[in-house]
């Protein structure tokens, strides 16, 4: 297997910690914010993250398929969450220590909860609106009531980040490896 070539494509106005461990060939999108101890890894295919998405610390983001994994504007994927599906649609949310395996794509303002697991045998798509919670990994359809107000919190929570993280972090700039 040839060695994976790096070739980062980070928009000017994306966030991208200098700690970040990223391999591959990797497009992180406009008012994307990447914090340090991040992990994005497109091992077989290229990954590409829209924009006004947040990254958090322990994130791991992995493409292990030769087709582009394409994740969404404005998703959240919170600490130690491990995500390998390839393809999230926009406004999702992925909690802390969650897990959702390459079988799963995901489509939009889907919820994956605190530690749940979601790992079917077969290829399985996410419904809009699905929230996944509880030990059992149990689901549900959310009404969407309350959108407007996430999507206000979410550009709020955002805008703290772009101001402090540069404060505290060295920030990683364009092409390069």
């Amino acid at each position: 297997m040839a060695p994976i070539r790096d070739k980062f494509t980070i928009h000017s106005r994306a966030v991208v910690c200098q700690d970040v461990e990223l391999k591959g060939d990797i497009t992180i999108g406009s008012g994307s914010i990447v914090h340090p101890k991040a992990t994005i890894f497109a091992i077989a295919g290229p990954i590409v993250i829209g924009s006004g998405c947040i990254i958090e610390e322990g994130a791991i983001i992995v493409n292990r398929r030769k087709e582009v994994m394409r994740i969404g504007d404005d998703n959240l994927f919170e600490i130690g969450c491990r995500i390998e599906c390839p393809t999230v649609g926009n406004s999702n949310t992925i909690s802390t220590r969650a897990r959702v395996h390459h079988t799963v794509r995901m489509g939009s303002y889907c919820s994956v909860g605190a530690g749940c697991l979601v790992v079917p045998t077969e290829d399985e798509i996410l419904d809009d609106y699905t929230v996944i919670y509880g030990p059992a990994a149990e689901r549900r359809i959310w009404s969407g009531r309350g959108k407007v107000q996430e999507a206000d919190l979410r550009k709020k929570h955002a805008e703290y980040l772009r101001e402090m993280l540069p404060k505290f972090n060295r920030l990683r700039r364009g092409e390069g490896s």
